[in-house]
């Protein structure tokens, strides 16, 4: 596993232009490692804003109040939530660092492409989109629906088969 991000739990990125399909292979792709017995947490990046809490919820209120901080909990989920300041980008080692190690066995993270941790590119050639991992040494394997037009000495995975993504991703971590 190579990447600077100094964290005690395999981190791996998924990472590909918008409109690629992270989100789609990663809800395909969860499933079948919670299966294999892995405990998943998913870290994910948006560029636009969003809302997670219900208008006129208790927690929606107090947070447009003035708390900058919203930590809801209940027995089924519980939801930490941060106002930010619409410029600065969290980090991802500051959201790592939220996450309750004890009951998980990996990470996955959708976008932040641009930090130092391992990735799988998720790459449609016929996006007409350049590869990512021509400048990013940290990408260690590549999941496409058809061969690229360049050949980077890369694992190859198929896109459309989330069971053989899986299985790559336990093997990466020593499981398989």
């Amino acid at each position: 596993m190579s990447g600077t991000i100094d964290f005690p739990l395999p981190v791996l990125g998924f990472a590909a232009f918008s409109g690629s399909g992270k989100t789609t292979l990663l809800e395909r792709v969860i499933p079948r490692l919670v299966e294999a017995g892995v405990r998943p947490a998913l870290v994910k990046h948006s560029h636009h804003d969003f809302e997670m809490d219900k208008p006129g919820k208790d927690s929606d209120r107090l947070r447009r109040a003035g708390a900058g901080q919203v930590l809801l909990a209940s027995p089924w989920r519980t939801a930490w939530i941060r106002e930010g300041d619409g410029e600065t980008e969290p980090r991802l080692q500051e959201l790592l660092s939220r996450l309750d190690l004890s009951s998980l066995d990996l990470v996955l993270v959708e976008g932040f492409r641009q930090e130092p941790i391992p990735k799988i590119e998720i790459h449609r050639p016929a996006l007409g989109r350049p590869l990512l991992c021509a400048a990013d040494p940290n990408v260690v394997a590549l999941a496409c629906d058809a061969p690229p037009v360049e050949a980077p000495d890369l694992p190859r995975l198929d896109l459309n088969d989330p069971a053989e993504v899986a299985r790559w991703i336990l093997r990466w971590m020593g499981r398989g």
